[in-house]
């Protein structure tokens, strides 16, 4: 079977493909066959080796990946050949909080998606909805479920509320989709007059520009009368949250979601901005298969479909990072699977 694994940190040249013998499926495992995958920024952290988890030598990359069970192994209970199932991001993690024996992550310290065949254990797995394509559904472990956990918890978004965005990568096109969803009002930003037009197709209520408007954070004030977002999907960490200290409500929610920015390297927020909110800032690390679960049933409920920006074959995988590592996509970048 054709695979690629990373042999080598640096740029996408690391990431080889090869030909591999086929697996075959233990008693609790199931084999599937990757139909599509997607990337997120993680796989990028790995690939460059500035990724606080270590990943293993030789790891077949991506964590997100969506296929069809062919085989199963004689004691597999919750799958059946011909189920359209996605691999969970924390493999282990099923329900609650995160605990360190839970922290292996697919195309990481366990072999990814970014291949023919791959066996998961049973346990790892989830149904994904049956409206969407294979490339709409491989693009839900990651983004999808670290948006869905960023809008419904631990205090989920209300209809009537506020949510902010920042600007139009896999995550924050998927928190406007189930903030829309669940009733919100939500504020974009982005620099980009035609994603500006994209966002508000749909759904978004209002967008600002952040080159022009630099102090964007005081703009999110001014478009809610002086409230502020009731919750901000943090999406760049360090770079941009002073001004989502601005922007967020007294008693608002800063969802984090990644603790080291391109510019700057660590979370740094004034005095001034810190002491004018009583705003709760919480950490989302995606999130566990209870909470893949509930979202998938929310897709279906709502026929949401994922915003897909390119999608490459899987011998173009190398170019796929490239495309993805320039940041101009609006919404995932996919794969298609051999």
């Amino acid at each position: 079977m054709r695979a690629y694994q990373l042999e080598n940190l640096g740029d996408p040249t690391g990431i080889e493909e090869r030909d591999r013998e086929p697996p075959e499926p233990g008693h609790h495992e199931v084999l599937v066959r990757v139909r599509a995958m997607s990337i997120n920024k993680r796989d990028v952290f790995i690939l460059k080796g500035t990724y606080p988890l270590p990943s293993k030598p030789g790891v077949i990359p991506l964590s997100d990946g969506a296929g069809e069970v062919v085989a199963v192994g004689e004691r597999v209970a919750r799958f059946r050949v011909g189920d359209r199932i996605a691999g969970n991001y924390f493999a282990r993690w099923k329900t609650g909080p995160i605990t360190p024996d839970v922290f292996d992550q697919l195309g990481c310290a366990l072999d990814g998606m970014l291949t023919e065949l791959a066996v998961l254990d049973e346990e790892w797995a989830v149904r994904v909805p049956n409206h969407l394509s294979w490339e709409e559904a491989a693009t839900l472990p990651c983004a999808g479920v670290t948006a869905w956990n960023s809008i419904v918890g631990p205090v989920p978004v209300s209809a009537g509320q506020t949510v902010l965005t920042l600007g139009t990568g896999g995550v924050s096109l998927f928190a406007l989709q189930f903030a829309k969803a669940h009733g919100a009002r939500v504020i974009v930003t982005t620099s980009s007059r035609e994603k500006a037009r994209r966002v508000q197709e749909l759904g978004a209520d209002v967008v600002i520009d952040y080159a022009e408007n630099p102090d964007w954070g005081r703009a999110v004030r001014e478009v809610t009368g002086g409230r502020g977002a009731d919750l901000v999907v943090e999406t760049m960490g360090p770079d941009t949250i002073e001004q989502s200290m601005r922007a967020v409500g007294l008693h608002g929610q800063i969802m984090l979601l990644i603790a080291r920015g391109t510019r700057k390297p660590d979370i740094q927020i004034s005095a001034q901005a810190y002491s004018a909110t009583m705003a709760t800032i919480r950490r989302v690390f995606v999130g566990n298969r209870a909470s893949f679960e509930a979202m998938n049933r929310s897709i279906e409920q709502s026929r949401i479909r994922p915003v897909i920006g390119r999608v490459f074959p899987f011998s173009e995988a190398q170019e796929a990072f490239r495309y993805f590592m320039r940041g101009e996509s609006f919404g995932k970048v996919v794969i298609t699977g051999v």
